[in-house]
């Protein structure tokens, strides 16, 4: 099985994932749905070669004690990749992820034209949230991409694996991969503050002390990015007080509130033309009301304050009104993806009383 022609398939295919797996044909991943490959089913043997063939001693390692590992694997002229190796009933299985080369803006991926305003933060956490595979990492290069076109300014990403690659344009951009590069994320968050950064880039926030840290760098005059697996704004801000240990729950308010800048949730709805995704994204804004019900420990409370478009802010149901609206998306994909499917099919039906304002947030 030659790996690259399979790679370079993937883009051709417009797909963002391939997937190999012991006993199985080769599979995309096409606008959200899987599709076989006209190839044979990949032997035991085959599979453990083609691992080798891409992974570094530190991969094998890692495979070896964990039995999954991460890493990026780059095709010259084609694209890089994020690969995930895992075992599965004792047998080998790869994902590949598709990273394309060129760094895609804002206006490229389809996204309102809020997320470069909060681009543009001087300071505060930026979480931009989803599930896995809903382009979060793409809307997260796209506002480094615009700082890095648009600001003078000192940008450092931690990152596992490192996705798009930044070349240094206004702004001098430094990006660090666990493992090659760090230990971890907090560790090298930790180090970030002595670089003399404008911005940091932080791949994920999984754990209270990762946040703990975050939190302080905006509170010391950073612009802190990240991602939470989380689905709307209001869960975010959930989550995150959720890892409050008790004793401290009320200081890490304060600090969440004073600090939080914004949240962008995303999810990706399919095209009315079958053309491909488009995102769908829910953004919070750091209002003084947003400010006072997070001090108060009200997260679910935000979606009333959200309702009104203050700052750019929407709700997904907005989102996908509007989207439905301007014909980028069917009405069943609306109706699918909607967080309140009634107040979504009475928007669609040019309803726009208070009746459904008051659905939206239900």
């Amino acid at each position: 099985m030659d790996l690259n022609r399979l790679l370079t398939t993937v883009k051709q295919h417009g797909a963002s994932d391939l997937h190999l797996q012991t006993g199985s044909a080769a599979m995309l991943r096409v606008h959200g749905q899987l599709a076989p490959l006209q190839t044979d089913p990949i032997e035991p043997q085959e599979m453990e070669e083609l691992f080798k063939q891409i992974a570094d001693e530190q991969a094998r390692a890692a495979l070896e004690r964990d039995l999954n590992c991460d890493f990026a694997y780059m095709l010259e002229g084609v694209a890089r990749f994020r690969v995930n190796a895992f075992r599965q009933l004792g047998q080998l299985a790869i994902a590949f992820r598709l990273i394309p080369v060129e760094v895609p803006t804002a206006e490229q991926l389809n996204l309102p034209s809020v997320v470069n305003d909060i681009a543009q933060a001087e300071r505060g956490l930026v979480l931009v949230t989803g599930t896995t595979g809903s382009g979060k990492s793409s809307t997260l290069a796209a506002m480094i991409d615009f700082i890095n076109r648009s600001s003078r300014k000192r940008i450092i990403t931690i990152e596992d694996p490192i996705e798009f690659v930044h070349s240094s344009q206004k702004a001098l951009v430094a990006q660090r991969e666990v493992g090659p590069d760090a230990t971890g994320f907090l560790p090298s968050l930790r180090a970030a503050l002595r670089q003399d950064p404008d911005a940091i880039l932080i791949g994920e926030l999984r754990d209270l002390e990762t946040m703990r840290t975050a939190i302080q760098a905006a509170d010391t005059g950073h612009v802190v990015y990240s991602t939470v697996h989380t689905t709307t704004a209001a869960q975010t801000v959930q989550r995150l007080i959720a890892l409050f240990p008790p004793n401290e729950r009320d200081l890490l308010l304060m600090q969440l509130a004073s600090n939080l800048e914004a949240v962008i949730s995303q999810r990706l709805a399919r095209k009315a033309d079958e053309s491909g995704r488009v995102p769908v994204v829910e953004v919070l804004r750091a209002t003084p009301v947003v400010r006072k019900l997070i001090r108060e420990g009200k997260p679910l409370s935000l979606p009333e304050a959200m309702v009104g478009g203050e700052n750019g802010m929407m709700l997904f149901d907005q989102h996908l009104s509007q989207l439905y609206k301007d014909g980028v998306i069917k009405g069943r994909e609306a109706l699918r993806l909607a967080t309140n499917p009634e107040a979504v099919g009475l928007a669609m039906r040019g309803i726009s009383s208070g009746d459904m304002q008051a659905g939206l947030v239900r």
